[in-house]
């Protein structure tokens, strides 16, 4: 099944123990923490946009992108209904470049570990480097090897797996063991990686 069918139909159905109905608390603590400067943000794999809403709220211009029209609806209406004016764009991030380039500053929670083959996560990373502006940041929360797999679960990754993809594009600035926010007791362990692009 092709991968936006498979998405449609899970958004269709409400199956997406992924949405939480709040923003990440890795990507709330890296904002709030690091800090990071207003910028423009890219929100790949950005679901029903509780991510990219809470980044204009904090100042951020934001464009959220989704490979599924569906969860795109439902962050178009979040946004109409909080009075937040964010951008979402139905698309796939390895098929279609998204304008308004350059993004200072790009964030993906369980998108990039979603992808099939080395090959995929390459092109992935690639694509997020050539979105981003000069030393660019790129917040990626990728699914641990390091834990069981669960099923129902996400895919995940080795830490090599992670590092042979994004370097030739990225410093890893931080590449740290931690948890998917989750709204349910046993967060699955996942990387928490920030990145820098390279120039």
């Amino acid at each position: 099944m092709p991968e936006e069918n498979r998405f449609e139909e899970r958004y269709a159905r409400g199956e997406t123990p992924w949405d939480l109905g709040r923003a990440d608390a890795n990507l709330v603590e890296l904002v709030e923490k690091r800090p990071i400067k207003n910028c423009r943000a890219l929100d790949i794999g950005c679901g029903t946009g509780d991510n990219s809403l809470w980044l204009v709220r904090k100042t951020f211009q934001v464009t959220g992108v989704d490979i599924s029209a569906v969860a795109i609806e439902k962050a178009r209406k979040k946004a109409l209904q909080n009075n937040v004016e964010c951008r979402f764009l139905v698309a796939d991030f390895l098929k279609k470049r998204i304008d308004r380039t350059p993004f200072g500053f790009a964030f993906d929670r369980g998108c990039f570990h979603s992808l099939d083959s080395g090959q995929e996560r390459v092109m992935f990373a690639r694509n997020v480097a050539e979105h981003l502006g000069k030393d660019g940041l790129w917040l990626s929360l990728i699914a641990s090897k390091d834990a069981p797999q669960r099923d129902p679960g996400p895919p995940r990754l080795s830490a090599g797996e992670v590092t042979a993809a994004v370097e030739p594009f990225f410093e890893i600035l931080s590449l740290v063991s931690g948890h998917l926010d989750s709204n349910r007791p046993d967060p699955v362990r996942c990387w928490v990686c920030v990145m820098k692009k390279r120039g």
